[in-house]
């Protein structure tokens, strides 16, 4: 893999996604213990919040730099990831949850957005989030949870997960189209 070039520092800086794709990682990762329990039906894990964010940062960094370094910036958040998680005595379980649900989702999500190149920026991101936020929801709550929250809980935090994972990619979508939108004017 060789890095792309590029110019320009700032909001669609791809280097600025990716510092943001991996911090959004890390804090998901370092918050995905802690829950809010909803007032209808789901239990919402505080890295849900963070986490919701990397689908479309992953897709804007395929955007603005590429599919060279989309592939960076998953292994840079994997390996920062994993360092971090180790020096801060985070429990193997999620660890090996984390990167595992992490590297599947993420080359999902890149495969579909760069299937659909030649579509709108929202097509290709709605289109890869369908595939990749359940399947990063489950994989990831199964393996970290599995045997120790009851089964009721565990789709209770899938549910919870896939709904706020959604609704933070419409809020991006709807912020970059705003961006767009100045930039033209």
């Amino acid at each position: 893999m060789t890095l792309p070039s590029f110019r320009g520092i700032g909001f669609s800086s791809p280097f600025f996604l990716v510092f943001l794709y991996v911090m959004s990682i890390l804090l998901a990762n370092l918050t995905l213990d802690t829950f809010i329990t909803l007032p209808f039906y789901g239990m919402l894990s505080i890295g849900t919040i963070f986490f919701a964010a990397i689908f479309t940062l992953r897709d804007k960094i395929h955007f603005y730099g590429g599919l060279n370094l989309v592939y960076w910036a998953i292994c840079i958040a994997v390996i920062v990831n994993i360092i971090v998680s180790y020096w801060l005595n985070v429990p193997s379980r999620f660890i090996f949850a984390s990167f595992l649900s992490i590297s599947v989702s993420e080359l999902a999500d890149t495969a579909v957005f760069h299937r659909f190149k030649h579509r709108r920026f929202v097509i290709r991101v709605l289109s890869s989030n369908a595939l990749s936020v359940p399947l990063d929801s489950i994989l990831f709550t199964f393996l970290a949870f599995y045997g120790v929250l009851p089964l009721t809980e565990i789709w209770q935090i899938i549910y919870a997960d896939i709904i706020v994972k959604y609704g933070i990619a419409m809020l991006f979508i709807a912020k970059f189209w705003q961006f767009k939108r100045l930039q033209q004017a």
